[in-house]
Formats: C-alpha cells, structure tokens, sequence
C-alpha cells in the first residue's frame, strides 16, 4: 500500500520552486494563486532568501502551493487514478495539502484557509518570543519529563527518536544548556511555538473562518496529525485542521496507522524530503521516494504502480448510512 504525505513547516529552502514552475502552466497556476493569498509566490519560491521564506504567513502558502503543484503533476490522486494511494496524510500545515489530494477542501478554499493560518500564527508569535527546537535521540519517556521540567511543550512528537520542543527562546535556551541524556537539541527554522497554547488565538481567527469552507467527505482515507486515525468526514477533517494549530502533532501515531494499514511505500510531495526520512527509520523495509524537483516524478510514478493497492475511493449512495463523526 502506498502513503502520499505532504511536509510542514522548515521543509522550505530558497529557490525549490524554481524547477517546477518550468513545467507547463504551472507558473501561470501559481501566480493566479499569488492573488488568492495575497503573496507573490513566485517570487518567495524563486528569489526569496532563507530569512524571507521563514516568516510563517510566507512559509506556509508557499508549502501548500508546492506540495499542490508536485502533487499534480504525479498524477495519482484523481478521480478514477489506477494507482490511487491507500492513504494520504500531512505534517502540520501539510495536513492542508493532505486534505486537497482526499478531496475534502478545493485548492481555492484550502489557499485561502492557509494563507489566514500563515497570518493568525505569525500574529500570534508576534505576542511573545517564541520557538521550536528538535531533540533528537534519548529516551521518549526521559525526554518529555525533562521538557516539562523546563516548562516546554512536546509541539511534535515525531517517532524515530524525534520530539519537537516549543516555548519560549528562555526555554529553549536553557534546553540548549541542559539537554537530557543521550540527546542532541537542534533549533528549528520556524518563527514561533506553534502546535502549543501560544497559538489560541490563531484558533480563534481559524474558526470563524472554517464555516465559510466546502468541506466534502474524503474519497482517500485521510490521517489525523491528532491522533493518528482516519477521518470519516469533510467538516471533521475542517475542526481538526482548526484545532491542530494549537495542539501537538502526533506524527508517530500517524506512522503507527500507516504500518497498520500495511504500508509499503512512501511519497513524500514537494519539497521532500524530512518526512520520508522519519519513515526509513520508523517503518522497516518500507521504499520512500521525495518529490525535490520533476525529475524524481517518473520515479514516483513507477514506486506508485508497485505500491499502490485498489482505489480507497467512497461510492456515495443515497441509501448509505451516515458515516460516525
């Protein structure tokens, strides 16, 4: 079975949109969703130094539109596809990308949904100086008692001996000075604490906005950052991507449902790269494959033709029974 995944936040390099826009129309594609963000998007993915594609209204859009465009051009989530993934699923803001391939949000509405994120979060790492550090290796258990001795919140708990720390730059400087035992701490190119309560006031931004979006059920089985489960409908799926902003990703658990489900191969859309490396270490003898620029595309393609089980996709019937929320 294969897994299509989109990553999050710190993913982004300067210029990994280059090579795509070569394609044809693409360019054309993002510019009209520069307008729908209120960003140049090609400009941030083409020209934009390190610092300028780090602010977090920029990030984010930027990933989306990425992970979209590459996404597309594997051409593998459409209705009818014969190598249709067996599940799809998202790193944070990727959980957005990951709500596009299951057919719950469009690429308008999930734009316009992540460039007010992008914002709401900015503003709310604006109120206090905040951050996100990795703390690679150790024991978990010792790991997180330690974290909360120093007051930080686990904002990622990643799997493969990776947990994300967030708080505030006091924090995570005495983290740095006092890692747990058998730990590197490694700070994060994110410009807040996001996934703890510093973002509450974001959520707040995103629940007004949530009601104005057309959230359809999904026709890929789609996984939960929450809790790593599947979710059964659109305007479940719309809650938890309101709520995820202030709540700790769960990554491990999303990996957990992967091998369950029977895993054999994960592809990770652009930029790729971060989550398939947590996947070579948590889920043995799975192939991965990171969409970086199009000519990894034929490669993908041919790792989905072997990988890929029947079409999840949902017959909806207007006799069918309601599915639980």
């Amino acid at each position: 079975m294969l897994v299509l995944v989109a990553p999050g936040q710190g993913a982004q390099t300067p210029g990994f949109l280059n090579p795509w826009l070569e394609l044809p129309g693409v360019a054309d594609r993002v510019a009209a969703w520069s307008d729908t963000v209120g960003l140049d998007l090609v400009h941030y993915g083409t020209k934009a130094d390190a610092e300028e594609i780090r602010d977090t209204k920029v990030a984010q859009p930027l990933l989306v539109a990425a992970g979209l465009l590459s996404a597309d051009a594997l051409g593998i989530t459409g209705a009818g596809s014969a190598h249709a993934p067996g599940a799809v699923a998202g790193h944070s803001v990727g959980e957005i990308t990951a709500a596009v391939l299951a057919g719950v949000l469009s690429e308008q509405d999930a734009l316009t949904f992540v460039a007010a994120r992008g914002r709401a979060m900015a503003e709310a790492a604006a109120v206090t100086q905040t951050g996100m550090s990795a703390v690679l290796g150790g024991d978990p258990d010792a790991v997180l008692a330690h974290l909360a001795g120093l007051g930080l919140t686990p904002a990622n708990i990643n799997g493969a001996g990776q947990i994300v720390a967030a708080g505030t730059v006091e924090q995570l400087a005495a983290l740095s000075a006092d890692k747990p035992e058998k730990t590197r701490v490694m700070p994060l190119k994110v410009a807040g604490a996001f996934h703890t309560s510093h973002m509450a006031p974001a959520v707040a931004t995103l629940e007004a906005l949530a009601p104005t979006l057309g959230a359809s059920d999904p026709v890929l089985p789609y996984v939960s950052n929450a809790d790593g489960q599947t979710v059964d409908t659109g305007t479940e799926v719309v809650r938890r991507l309101v709520v995820q902003v202030s709540n700790p990703v769960r990554w491990d658990l999303c990996m957990q449902t992967f091998e369950q489900r029977g895993v054999t191969a994960v592809i990770e859309v652009a930029p790729g790269g971060t989550l398939v490396g947590l996947a070579k270490r948590a889920l043995s003898g799975v192939r991965t494959l990171a969409l970086k620029t199009p000519d990894d595309l034929d490669a993908a393609r041919a790792l989905a033709a072997e990988a890929a089980g029947p079409a999840h996709v949902r017959v909806q019937e207007a006799e069918e029974e309601p599915p639980q929320r």
